[in-house]
C-alpha cells in the first residue's frame, strides 16, 4: 500500500513538472487568471476532480488488481 501511494505521489509530481517545463508562461496567465474565479466555483471544482479521482482509483483497484 505505502509503495503505490509513493508511486502515485511521484507521478504526480511528474505530470506537475512537465507542465511546468513545457508551458510556463501559460500556468503564469492560468494562475493569474484563477484570481477572478470565485473561491465556492474553486471550490466545487476540487471537489469534483477528488471525486474523478476517487472513481478512477476504484474501477482501477476493482478491474486490474
Amino acid at each position: 500500500m505505502m509503495q503505490a501511494l509513493l508511486m502515485a505521489l511521484g507521478l504526480v509530481f511528474v505530470i506537475e513538472g512537465l507542465l511546468y517545463a513545457l508551458v510556463p508562461g501559460h500556468l503564469k496567465n492560468m494562475m493569474k487568471a484563477m484570481e477572478s474565479v470565485p473561491d465556492e466555483t474553486l471550490r466545487l471544482g476540487g471537489l469534483a476532480a477528488l471525486g474523478f479521482g476517487v472513481f478512477v482509483v476504484w474501477m482501477v483497484k476493482a478491474f486490474f488488481v
